[in-house]
């Protein structure tokens, strides 16, 4: 179960993310979960967002280099070592963690939690064998 995630490469000036955000407001896509991450001259701009295609399609359509990538989206306990547990799992069965960033939304007791692994499908096997929950594309997409 694997969720699809856009990156945006922007110029690290003022008004950039703004115009971004914008473009995506005006077309009706709704931002779930974001990540920034920064250089001197330029950034990586990670989105969740509701509407994917129409993402990808209006910021093309306003001259920014768009890419789609697969991540998965897992329910982390919200308590001490949550994260630490998962984490050690994964590093158990030799699964690097490229990335992660926090969703804006809790699940009950739950944290949610956006990686990005040199292999996913693994893994997701890791994970669910070991009783932890991914949630799927349009759990994601619509919360």
């Amino acid at each position: 179960m694997k969720v699809q995630q856009i990156s945006i490469f922007i110029e690290n000036i003022p008004g950039r993310l703004a115009e971004v955000t914008t473009v995506l407001g005006k077309s009706g896509v709704n931002i779930r979960a974001l990540s920034l991450a920064d250089t001197t001259d330029f950034g990586v701009l990670r989105l969740i967002v509701d509407k994917i295609d129409l993402a990808k399609k209006v910021l093309a359509e306003h001259e920014f280099t768009v890419t789609k990538t697969d991540v998965v989206a897992v329910e982390v306990p919200d308590r001490p070592l949550g994260l630490a547990e998962i984490l050690n799992q994964l590093d158990i069965a030799q699964i690097t963690v490229e990335y992660l960033y926090a969703f804006v939304e809790r699940r009950g007791e739950n944290a949610v939690i956006i990686f990005r692994f040199d292999n996913a499908d693994d893994a997701i096997k890791v994970l669910q064998d070991n009783g932890i929950r991914i949630l799927s594309g349009e759990n994601v997409y619509n919360v």
